[in-house]
């Protein structure tokens, strides 16, 4: 398989495995798809990283297999292409992309759609699909412009570029940079500890942030509305606000 999925301790690691540099060929697309729908219904998984293993995290798509495909060919695939990604953006739990070595054009589209993105110190992430003479097409020309804002995006995209660590931290591109062999320690770290959080308040907060981001302020107020009171019917709220009455702040188990 080219994309695996581990659960250890309530994290879900989805594994990119296609070597030598996890091209993101079509049946890697439809396995990325099937598990990230798997990982969101799974209640054994709490949290997500998303890694491509030691050496690289995916360099891009599989242009060989593109090459061949015409207009009608990529009209009828390029829906595919997006959802395949959106199903990782969609998980209602919390996501990490564990970046190491090259995250280019569909790998760097990849990273995008972690809520949380740690790179080792010799990670390179890009969008070079302008020097192929298209777009990004796995959704990096919305997300990467809504992360890190127009002009940067647009400076990357146009030019087709390289961003080591140092400037994907300044620029937002990245949230976190370590040192390579910690990538994934950290990665799982951090999910793991949000793992033994509140999975529904944590979904909400998810939710209402992402709706938010697509929308005008007014909708998103409602749709935070709506999920801040729907928790009061839950049995993490009642543990968690009984724990602060009783035991002070940031003492409550939720699992």
């Amino acid at each position: 398989m080219t994309v695996t999925l581990e659960v250890t301790s309530g994290v879900g690691t989805i594994r990119l495995d296609r070597p030598p540099m996890n091209a993101l060929d079509i049946a890697t697309q439809d396995r990325l798809r099937e598990l990230a729908e798997e990982a969101a219904g799974r209640d054994d998984v709490r949290a997500v990283v998303v890694y491509g293993g030691e050496k690289v995290f995916a360099a891009g798509a599989d242009i060989k297999e593109m090459q061949a495909m015409d207009h009608a060919a990529m009209v009828g695939r390029a829906r595919a292409l997006q959802d395949s990604f959106t199903a990782v953006a969609r998980i209602p739990k919390p996501v990490v992309a564990a970046v190491t070595g090259y995250a280019l054009g569909g790998g760097c589209e990849l990273a995008l759609c972690a809520d949380f993105r740690i790179a080792a110190d010799n990670a390179k992430l890009g969008q070079p699909e302008i020097l192929l003479g298209v777009i990004p097409g796995a959704g990096g020309t919305q997300r990467l412009s809504r992360l890190v804002g127009p002009s940067k995006a647009k400076d990357l995209i146009f030019t087709g570029r390289m961003v080591k660590a140092d400037e994907a931290l300044t620029m937002g591109l990245v949230d976190r940079v370590v040192p390579a062999a910690e990538v994934y320690e950290q990665a799982h770290a951090w999910a793991a500890k949000l793992a033994q959080g509140p999975a529904l308040a944590l979904r909400a907060a998810k939710e209402s942030i992402d709706t938010g981001l697509e929308t005008d302020l007014e909708t998103g107020l409602a749709v935070e509305r709506t999920w801040f009171a729907a928790l009061f019917a839950t049995e993490d709220r009642e543990r968690g606000m009984r724990s602060f009455v009783e035991e002070g702040p940031g003492k409550a188990k939720f699992l």
